[in-house]
């Protein structure tokens, strides 16, 4: 029997092996960021800097069959009986179960491992296009989770629970509305956090580890993201927030960000300590070099001492 377990165990695997396309690598330019995702709706991995393009893959709904065990011989029954009198593990299963779960995940609500359902490769998890109405569980060392192009309408704050090595999430694409407060704050090595196309109005309190954030094309409005809520994170970079409702810019923002799109919304005024530090003549802002306004009802000729200290102009109107 254990045999047979192993054989089962290896063909799973070298299926997802075998389905898994070679990764690439892409230069990343925050400038033509937008424009690429309109241009083509297969988004891939947001990477910062250089990174590789993981491309997602669906196991075959056909491996499912591959659990489905074969006829057994005498002596294969005769073993069964004798590892039927084997003592179970402290939480009741038995080695082969903890086998099974450690190589295809939890099992969902139906009853169902989360590694047939979608594609595991290493700590990384593929769900997309899969007609989810829910995060399904995830194993523990999860590090990038994928579902983009699903049906999922809220994150519970237990969706994530205990997965402490998770550094990316990318829900592009679904119906969500709604997000508990504690959904994503407790995440200690976030750095990711794609929640591109979706129905977003209110924004949960994020953990201060995030690089990347993109909530765009969402309906986020005046009161969607909550006062000074990136103010501390000192290592975000690439900040994406365009085509929602918002009136206003998000201050203060990160010392370190670089990128900050916030085209196709309502902003209507900036103050002149928006970017820079009015009662410093001197303090020049060298990160951000990519600021886009365009598509908001604000004239930037009003505000001309509000870019001194930037290395480059922001992109919008000045008429």
């Amino acid at each position: 029997m254990k045999m047979l377990t192993r054989l089962v165990l290896g063909l799973v695997i070298l299926v997802a092996a075998m389905t898994a396309p070679t990764p690439e690598i892409i230069n990343y330019d925050s400038e033509t960021y937008d424009a690429t995702l309109d241009s083509s709706y297969s988004y891939e991995n947001i990477p910062i800097g250089k990174a590789e393009v993981e491309r997602v893959t669906v196991m075959p709904s056909g491996s499912r069959e591959l659990l489905t065990p074969a006829p057994q011989s005498e002596e294969m029954q005769e073993e069964d009986e004798e590892e039927e009198s084997t003592p179970g593990l402290v939480d009741g299963s038995s080695p082969q179960e903890t086998e099974f779960t450690g190589v295809l995940g939890p099992h969902t609500n139906e009853d169902f491992p989360t590694c047939l359902l979608c594609t595991c490769i290493s700590a990384t998890v593929y769900c997309d296009d899969r007609e989810l109405d829910a995060i399904p569980p995830l194993p523990r060392n999860t590090a990038y989770f994928y579902s983009r192009f699903n049906r999922i309408k809220k994150i519970n704050r237990n969706d994530f629970a205990s997965l402490n090595d998770l550094k990316r999430i990318d829900l592009t694409s679904n119906l969500i509305s709604e997000i508990d407060e504690d959904a994503f704050r407790k995440l200690p090595r976030l750095r990711e956090l794609v929640l591109r196309d979706n129905k977003i109005r209110q924004l949960p309190e994020l953990p201060t580890t995030l690089t990347f954030i993109d909530i765009s094309n969402n309906r986020l409005g005046r009161k969607g993201i909550k006062q000074e809520a990136f103010k501390d994170m000192y290592d975000l970079h690439h900040l994406y927030l365009t085509d929602n409702n918002l009136g206003h810019i998000p201050l203060p923002l990160p010392e370190n960000l670089r990128a900050l799109h916030l085209q196709n919304n309502n902003i209507l005024e900036m103050h002149e300590d928006t970017f820079c530090n009015v009662k410093n003549l001197t303090y020049i802002r060298k990160a951000l070099e990519d600021i886009r306004l365009d598509g908001n009802p604000i004239n930037l000729s009003k505000t001309p001492q509000a870019y001194m200290c930037l290395p480059r102009l922001p992109i919008g109107s000045l008429v």
